[in-house]
């Protein structure tokens, strides 16, 4: 199924206006590996965007400053709209699941925010982080090494700050999925912060 054909869908199917509370009783949560799996296969539908920046990357020093709002906004509606308006990213859709607040009410667009707030803070220090090291290259410099040496390069000239925010963002990721694994409900840490849960939809 296609992109465009997923989101061109009746509203009844994936309308967040459609769905109808129900109460926590009744709701049947999603499964470890139906999140996980939901995380690859967003992660395979941004693959051509990803491969097109880092091409792109490789062939223009400057560009990472050009892509760098258009990146954020592309999470933002990813992993904020999208879930906003239609519960769930393409790969929830697809693994029949959707974000719901506890009670079983449609996600709100302010816990759809808090569920991303994170990892956007994180993913923009790095972007930063990154950007700094390239603007201290000069073209000449940049296009002098190849791929795996001037990524070594960029990271010699990394801000000092970039390190602990890195590894914060791996915790963050995989702390995720760990803390899926130690609750019924199978809620990551960012669920317990918005106070969303993810359900499965059977449609």
């Amino acid at each position: 199924m296609s992109d465009t054909n997923l989101y061109a869908a009746p509203a009844s199917t994936f309308n967040q206006d459609a769905v109808t509370p129900g109460s926590p009783a009744e709701m049947r949560y999603a499964g470890f590996w139906q999140r996980f799996g939901a995380y690859w296969i967003d992660m395979l539908i941004l693959l051509p965007i990803t491969g097109l920046a880092v091409f792109l990357g490789d062939k223009y020093r400057l560009f990472m400053l050009y892509w760098f709002v258009p990146s954020l906004a592309l999470g933002l509606f990813f992993h904020v709209y999208l879930v906003a308006r239609y519960g769930g990213t393409p790969g929830k859709l697809l693994l029949k699941t959707r974000i719901a607040m506890q009670d079983g009410s449609a996600v709100t667009m302010k816990a759809a925010m808090i569920r991303h707030a994170v990892l956007f803070v994180l993913v923009a220090l790095v972007s930063v982080a990154t950007l700094m090291a390239i603007l201290q290259m000069t073209d000449e410099t940049y296009f002098s090494y190849g791929y795996i040496a001037r990524s070594a390069k960029l990271l010699e000239l990394m801000p000092s700050w970039y390190y602990p925010v890195s590894i914060l963002l791996q915790i963050w990721i995989w702390g995720e999925f760990i803390t899926m694994l130690f609750n019924k409900r199978r809620r990551a840490v960012h669920d317990f912060i918005a106070g969303t849960v993810v359900v499965r939809t059977g449609a």
